[in-house]
């Protein structure tokens, strides 16, 4: 059984806050390759896998995808706001700093990628159901 794209009216959004998840962390790699090389290497991480969801999101969206985007949008989220509130190895100094100027776009890109993927995938659900419950 092939299963269709979603095609989702969230795609556009979602594609190009993916891209800007991926634009705000690029710059910052190298600082933190050398302070917490491992901030640094999930860095790269994030911003390659966000490039490569933006791609296969423009292609199809199956829902298996945006599960991915939902995932990769909240860990980014979670992670910023442990970093300034709590802090992680390597990097306490980030603790508190909430006006660094990459922030506010990184942050609202992946909050935006993470509520245009749980509004798809719920989405997604009901319309399952509705398609099953006729069917019936």
């Amino acid at each position: 059984m092939v299963r269709h794209a979603l095609r989702s009216p969230d795609r556009a959004a979602a594609v190009l806050a993916l891209l800007v998840t991926s634009a705000t962390h690029v710059p910052l790699i190298r600082m933190h390759l050398e302070e917490a090389p491992y901030v640094g290497w999930l860095f790269v991480a994030l911003s390659v896998v966000a490039v490569l969801l933006a791609v296969v999101l423009l292609v199809a969206d199956p829902p298996m995808v945006w599960a991915a985007t939902g995932v990769v949008g909240a860990a980014s989220v979670l992670a910023f706001l442990l970093s300034r509130t709590v802090g992680l190895p390597q990097i306490h100094d980030d603790i508190g700093n909430w006006s660094e100027p990459l922030g506010y776009p990184a942050l609202t890109a992946e909050v935006i990628v993470t509520v245009a993927a749980v509004v798809t995938l719920v989405r997604s659900a009901r319309e399952r159901t509705s398609v099953t419950t006729r069917s019936r």
